[in-house]
Order: structure tokens, then sequence, then C-alpha cells
């Protein structure tokens, strides 16, 4: 039997956190009955409510997409820019990405329709990893991976300044150019362009190749694929376990 917070995260209206918010508020009831208890257990015949409304769990629903250069990552843009949307199937529009990517990035995103798995990975609580391959002009050295691991100050789009950390592994190094593989935990917007230029680098290539324990293997330029059961359950594990590790 799955707690009620988790049953109505199911039905696709909010995450389990905000379900928690709306339990507290007396907003939810099971079988006409308004319930305020988060550790309260949905039997399989009870009939829960949210403000009023049955609400039914929906089939989740779990993608990798290989997003290619020249897309934002949104729903609607209000410049007119191509989006991510344009590229995906009209059937998998419902969708929403886990995270974004940049209009110049290219690589995995997760899609879903799963908002507790979506905010679970995007928290910057929970510190999800992910990997990227950069290819970056200039000679990146073992100072610049310190800089970049004992933190950058950057300024992100909002004006704020902030610390930003990575986690570097030099792939490819010469004197022109340095292809690294770089972990991140935090999600600020254009962290890893913005960390190198402090550096003095240009970043020429982003490819985020792993999220989780999702990885862009077997996946082409603009390709969708739906996750198998078992990547689903490795995945879910993984950030729940996390979880567990952060609290």
């Amino acid at each position: 039997m799955p707690r009620l917070n988790k049953y109505i995260a199911s039905t696709g209206i909010c995450s389990r956190r905000k379900a928690d918010e709306l339990i507290l508020e007396g907003k939810v009831a099971v079988n006409g009955q308004i319930i305020n208890e988060l550790g309260f257990h949905v039997r399989e015949k009870d009939k829960v409510s949210v403000d009023g409304k049955n609400v039914y769990p929906k089939k989740m629903e779990y993608y990798r997409f290989y997003k290619p250069a020249g897309y934002i990552t949104t729903l609607d843009d209000e410049k007119g820019r191509k989006t991510i949307y344009d590229v995906i199937p009209p059937e998998l529009k419902h969708l929403k990405p886990v995270g974004r990517l940049d209009k110049d990035s290219t690589g995995l995103l997760i899609m879903t329709n799963d908002g507790d798995l979506i905010n679970s990975m995007t928290h910057p609580s929970i510190k999800v990893p992910k990997v990227y391959m950069v290819t970056i002009n200039g000679r990146f050295t073992e100072s610049n991976a310190e800089e970049m691991l004992n933190g950058i100050e950057i300024v992100t789009d909002t004006g704020e300044k902030k610390i930003a950390y990575a986690e570097t592994l030099p792939i490819e190094i010469t004197n022109k150019s340095s292809i690294i593989q770089v972990v991140l935990y935090q999600g600020i917007n254009r962290q890893i362009r913005k960390m190198f230029a402090k550096l003095g680098f240009e970043v020429e290539v982003l490819k985020r190749i792993q999220h989780a324990t999702i990885t862009l293997e077997g996946l082409k330029k603009g390709q969708v694929k739906p996750l198998k059961p078992k990547q689903v359950k490795e995945l879910q594990k993984y950030i729940e376990k996390i979880m567990r590790e952060n609290a």
C-alpha cells in the first residue's frame, strides 16, 4: 500500500513534497474524509480526492532524448526560437525534461511525466550527478582542475553571485585544445561555460553523456527511446539512496 503523498504524486498533479503540503493544508480526502496524516497509506479500493476532485494514478512514462544543438529546452519560447518540442514526436509532447541544456549544448535529457522524479533529480539539496564531455580551447592544467573543484565565483542570469563547483577528469590535452569530463552536482544555468570562462577558456563543444544512472549510449542525435523497466527501477533506487544519504 503506497503512502498518500506517493499516491498523489503518481497522479501527475504534483511532486511528493507538494503532496505533503496539500495534505497538511487539509486539501486531501480519502473516501470523503480529510486526511492530515503524512504517513497515511492508501488501499487499492480507496478513493482519493484533492480539493474535492477525485484523482487517479496515471501511467508513468520515461524516455531518453539526445538533444541536438540549436534548440531551447522549453515548451514555448517568447523569442520564437526552435525548442526541443520541435524535435520530439507529437505523441510525447506532454512529457517534461528533467533539467535543461542550453541552446548550444547537446546530449542527454530524460523526459517524463513523473513530477516526483523531476523534483527529486533537480532539487539542489539532493545533488544528483550529471556528467558532460567538454571541449575547450587551450591547455587545461592541474591547477585549473583544483580551482574548479574548490569553487569558482560566477554570476547567475539574475545577477546573483554564486560559488560553482565541478569535478573534472582530463581525457585529451594538447596546447591548442582539451577534452575534459566534467561532473556537476549543482544546477546553475550555463554553469560549465561560465566556470571555464572565468579560467580564460572558451567552451567549443558541450555534451551531457549521463544523468544519474541513465546514459546517452545507443542514441543518435534527435532520437528518443523509452527507458526499460529495469532502467527505471535502477534510477529510482539510486535517487532514493542519494536522498537517504543527504537526509
